[in-house]
């Protein structure tokens, strides 16, 4: 006699692989091919970090405003709150979807209208994080060779001394009155200057000798991990030898914090990881209405709302790789 085995079949066909339908694997496919473009996108980032690890700027000393506390150092507290909200509006949005099992339609409109709090919570701070950045707060000085000196002074602090930065505002003087942009009507004809620099390197040069506690701290890390800080005599001669134009915040051309790479990945990756965001919480406002018109009550399924979770988790697994990468490694 033989004994004859039947193996069980995972999936033998029919509508719903693996038991899910339809709509649930086409978003997982989704998920997945949108994993693979931020891993790319932060690979990239990754590479050009430790390519200019001893010139990369210093992430607890960018982000350091916190709203309505116009001043106070607070690095990365800001940034915490942001990912606090995020994953908080995750565990909402499981809840949104455990009640749907059930197909209580209160605790699923109340749990999606917190998740979308959270989601327009979340791309305002990042907005505004965004404004700050771009503004800068400080000033700093581009040399001709492309690099950053930024200003600073040592001051006191539990009885060591520490470097505090000095915004050019603070010392820059005005050598030469108002100056004046070039432009084509009253200059070379289509040749036309850009917006001219707060500060000219003369009123930063002089504004530099005239307070002889300034010094200048370039963008390289030292062996303790710090920016190198120049003598009174190299902070003079640096800044008047390669000092190119006045820089002031971030853009896609210039940094004041450092390498313009970095400015270039943070508005990239966090905009589009914020466009995802703001693609979510429409949805979800979408998904929301539905709720209350009773769409899925009648249908007796709340999987829409499941689709739609998995989206957004996806969204806050992405942003926990995006805090690692940009604001803590």
């Amino acid at each position: 006699m033989s004994t004859v085995a039947v193996e069980g079949k995972t999936w033998g066909g029919g509508n719903q692989p693996l038991k899910a339908s339809y709509g649930k694997m086409m978003m997982w496919f989704f998920i997945v091919s949108d994993a693979l473009t931020f891993s790319g996108f932060l690979a990239a980032y990754g590479f050009s970090r430790f390519k200019f690890i001893d010139s990369w700027p210093i992430a607890d000393e960018v982000f350091t405003h916190f709203p309505f506390l116009h001043g106070v150092d607070a690095p990365m507290y800001y940034v915490a709150f942001m990912t606090f909200v995020l994953i908080m509006s995750s565990v909402t949005m499981v809840l949104a979807v455990d009640a749907g099992h059930h197909l209580n339609k209160a605790k699923v409109t109340f749990y999606m209208f917190l998740t979308i709090i959270g989601g327009i919570i979340f791309v305002g701070s990042q907005a505004w994080e965004w404004n700050t950045f771009i503004n800068g707060d400080y000033g700093a000085v581009q040399t001709k060779g492309g690099n950053i000196l930024q200003f600073g002074k040592y001051i006191e602090k539990d009885g060591e001394q520490v470097f505090k930065r000095v915004a050019v505002r603070d010392f820059a003087v005005n050598a030469h009155g108002e100056r004046v942009r070039h432009e084509r009507k009253n200059g070379l004809w289509f040749v036309s200057e850009g917006t001219l620099p707060t500060y000219s390197m003369d009123e930063v040069i002089h504004g530099l000798q005239a307070n002889k506690d300034i010094q200048v701290r370039t963008q390289i890390i030292n062996e303790e991990g710090e920016k190198t800080v120049l003598s009174r005599e190299e902070s003079i001669n640096q800044i008047m030898k390669n000092g190119k134009v006045y820089v002031e915040g971030a853009n896609l051309k210039v940094n004041e914090y450092g390498s313009p790479l970095f400015a270039d990945f943070f508005f990239f990756i966090t905009g589009f990881h914020g466009f995802h965001v703001f693609s979510g919480i429409v949805i979800n406002i979408i998904i929301f209405f539905n709720v209350v018109l009773g769409t899925y009550e009648k249908r007796k399924s709340y999987e829409m709302v499941e689709k739609v979770g998995l989206y957004w988790h996806f969204v806050d697994l992405v942003w926990v790789f995006v805090f690692t990468f940009f604001y803590l490694v």
